[in-house]
């Protein structure tokens, strides 16, 4: 009851102050009409109360976001039901849905009426130019009645999750080098570093052909066991990204720790959509979910912070330990002793790629100045560029589609990967 009085409008409460007055003073002076009207101004309201309470327990809400999850900078669709399912149409909606500042203002809808077994779809963009994970709703119905006396207030329990990943920029097409899928002469030489570690005949599984079934090994192991070269094989990608906040500058979306994340869901996005398997490794470890690499890699980026990391070395430690294939890094402002541990994690002649950043470009205001760091970004550039890496200077100004063609065709001079002492590895190096 409390909370039915508590719905009354400023019109509402009038009456019920009026009838009450009229009423007593009816009572007092005998004047049977006075207190019929104030019976009537009394009566009015609190029958206006039941009615609208009916119909607001009877509307059923149901909601999808589309797309669920989208690029910083890209909007996304809400769309709304609202079902009459009572027996009797409702009032006057007043539909207000609940969003996260910054997704923007709540949006508001007026609704006249809604027919008994009737329904009404309300729609509205949002767009965030900030990554994250955002809560979109309940909604909230204020049901009003016809004399606008009454409005009652009803919060469903339904909400939609909206994902805002950082700004995933396409990337030049193209064919990736042969040595980074398995395929081409450098197959073989590399596919223990690159591939799965399925180096050996494996066991005989329900499906495979008999025809591929490996009769030395048959004979050696006591069990059937299949040919490795008719496997099927694919090769992956590890990605470091560094997150500490030492190693990175500049406000808020704008910041050099923004880009090092849209450089990664790039690069990520663009080998997961050429069939290549990977995984995603900050600073602190491996970032793990449930799904496929795109999948996890936009995820996590969505909502991935900043660390109080000192150093590169728990992610290197993950990274040695784990399988071979691509190694990309995307590393902020590294000391003097840093490039060479990140060196030495480029182990048996897997491709290695990284993107140095001069994190003082992102600092305003000082767009025509020579970044401090740059010796610095050089010198590490050149200790990895000494190890085998294709090396890329990335200040503020830098396009990343520009910076990937040049690793990409780097990658693909002959000698990358299957001759590690080739000349060809001192001209391949990607400038700035």
């Amino acid at each position: 009851m409390r909370a039915l009085f508590a719905g009354f409008t400023t019109r509402g409460k009038s009456f019920l102050a009026a009838g009450a007055a009229a009423g007593a003073f009816g009572l007092g002076l005998g004047e049977r009409a006075l207190l019929s009207i104030g019976i009537v101004l009394v009566v009015l309201p609190l029958l206006a109360v039941l009615a609208t309470s009916r119909a607001r327990y009877r509307i059923r809400c149901t909601r999808r976001v589309s797309p669920a999850r989208v690029s910083a900078g890209r909007s996304a669709t809400v769309t709304l039901r609202l079902d009459n399912v009572s027996r009797l149409p409702t009032g006057l909606l007043l539909a207000e849905d609940s969003l996260p500042y910054s997704l923007g203002t709540r949006p508001r809808f007026v609704l006249e009426r809604i027919e008994q077994g009737g329904w009404r779809e309300l729609t509205y963009p949002i767009l965030s130019g900030a990554r994250g994970k955002f809560t979109v709703g309940p909604l909230q119905v204020r049901v009003a009645d016809t004399f606008g006396l009454v409005e009652l207030t009803r919060s469903f329990a339904t909400h939609s999750t909206l994902v805002v990943t950082p700004p995933v920029i396409p990337l030049p097409a193209g064919p990736l080098a042969g040595n980074w899928r398995g395929e081409g002469g450098g197959r073989t030489r590399i596919a223990a570093a690159a591939g799965e570690d399925d180096i050996i005949p494996r066991p005989y599984r329900d499906g495979d052909e008999l025809r591929r079934v490996h009769w030395r090994s048959t004979a050696r192991h006591g069990e059937l066991m299949v040919r490795r070269e008719e496997q099927r094989w694919r090769n992956r990608a590890v990605l470091l990204l560094d997150t500490r906040t030492r190693a990175h500058s500049g406000p808020g979306a704008g910041s050099s720790f923004e880009f090092a994340a849209s450089a990664v869901a790039s690069i990520g996005v663009h080998l997961a959509r050429a069939g290549m398997d990977g995984q995603l490794i900050t600073d602190q470890g491996p970032v793990s979910a449930p799904g496929s690499f795109e999948d996890t890699l936009l995820d996590s980026l969505a909502v991935i912070k900043q660390s109080r990391g000192r150093n590169l070395a728990h992610g290197l430690d993950q990274v040695a330990g784990g399988t071979g294939g691509l190694f990309l890094v995307v590393a902020g402002r590294l000391s003097a002793e840093e490039p060479r541990p990140l060196a030495a994690a480029r182990r048996d002649a897997r491709p290695a790629m990284a993107l140095l950043l001069a994190v003082s470009s992102w600092t305003p205001p000082a767009p025509d100045r020579r970044p401090v760091d740059l010796a610095e970004v050089d010198t590490a550039a050149g200790t990895l560029r000494a190890a085998g890496w294709r090396v890329a200077t990335v200040t503020a100004d830098s396009s990343l589609p520009v910076i990937w063609n040049q690793l990409r065709q780097a990658a693909e001079l002959p000698g990358y990967v299957d001759d590690p002492a080739s000349p060809e590895r001192g001209r391949a190096g990607a400038g700035r």
